[in-house]
């Protein structure tokens, strides 16, 4: 089964930047369910395995569609690591959801070109790490929204950002740095992410929007997840009514994948998440 593949699609976000979006999907059959997936911090749209998983959940009947944020360091020309610092600096979660809105409304309008070959009935968001918490919000917020799927997803925004004496320098200075382990770049933050998030703070409350969600979430997780512990994920199945815990036994926060992947084959963590996931779905 042969899987198209558009690539780099320019969509204009709604504060300056282009926010690069692929789509995949076979010719063979109709009414495929959409699904749309979020990458996470220091994450982009082609990171390891994630081509593969997009070409696999295509060759299982569905509409895969994936992009990066218009701020996670990438270009529309370079949309792999992070030749953008200044951008990386500038993103904030509500620029995310703004670029997450764009996104299903491109899908959910009659100009998307793929409208013949959707059920949009069967609309699911995916989100990895942080972009998991942004869909659990986003699916809270969006009626078209009508299944959720996160993975190693983070419960709370407010916990990971510094305290004390980190969080006043951070001010002070109006930036703070983060090394990026793979590409040794230094990653900027400015102040104005945290300012974002305490402005924002009721809406970013990913607790709130789990407890709102009412249609079928599925969550997966794995149990050495070494940066985003499983913990997490126990408790968006404690605040999500109509949720289903998928945790993988030993599994790391990239379900043992890792850039670049240059095997043909996916992890087989990830092979057991696209079954499962495809299970959810279509039932």
């Amino acid at each position: 089964m042969v899987v198209k593949k558009e690539k780099n699609i320019s969509l204009p976000g709604l504060h300056g930047r282009p926010i690069p979006t692929d789509v995949f999907y076979t010719a063979e059959g109709e009414n495929k369910p959409v699904l749309l997936f979020c990458h996470g911090y220091k994450g982009f749209k082609d990171w390891g395995a994630w081509n593969l998983m997009a070409e696999e959940f295509a060759r299982n009947g569905f509409l895969f569609i994936k992009f990066n944020f218009a701020f996670n360091g990438g270009t529309l020309e370079d949309p792999i690591d992070f030749p953008d610092l200044d951008a990386f600096g500038e993103n904030t979660y509500t620029k995310e959801l703004d670029d997450l809105k764009v996104l299903i409304d491109w899908i959910s309008s009659e100009e998307f070109p793929y409208a013949k070959l959707t059920d949009l009935s069967r609309f699911t968001l995916v989100g990895h790490s942080r972009g998991g918490g942004i869909v659990v919000i986003k699916a809270a917020e969006d009626e078209r929204i009508q299944k959720l799927i996160t993975l190693a997803a983070v419960s709370d925004f407010g916990d990971r950002f510094p305290k004390g004496e980190e969080l006043e320098a951070w001010k002070q200075k109006g930036i703070a740095y983060i090394e990026n382990a793979r590409t040794k770049q230094q990653m900027p933050h400015l102040f104005d992410f945290y300012e974002d998030f305490i402005l924002n703070e009721e809406r970013l409350t990913i607790s709130r929007s789990a407890q709102k969600l009412n249609i079928p979430y599925l969550i997966v997780h794995g149990t050495d997840d070494p940066t985003v512990d499983v913990e997490n994920a126990h408790q968006l199945k404690e605040w999500a009514k109509q949720s289903e815990l998928f945790l993988l036994k030993g599994s790391n926060h990239v379900f043992e994948a890792s850039h670049p992947w240059e095997r043909e084959e996916l992890p087989p963590a990830l092979e057991k998440i696209i079954k499962k996931a495809t299970e959810f779905i279509k039932k």
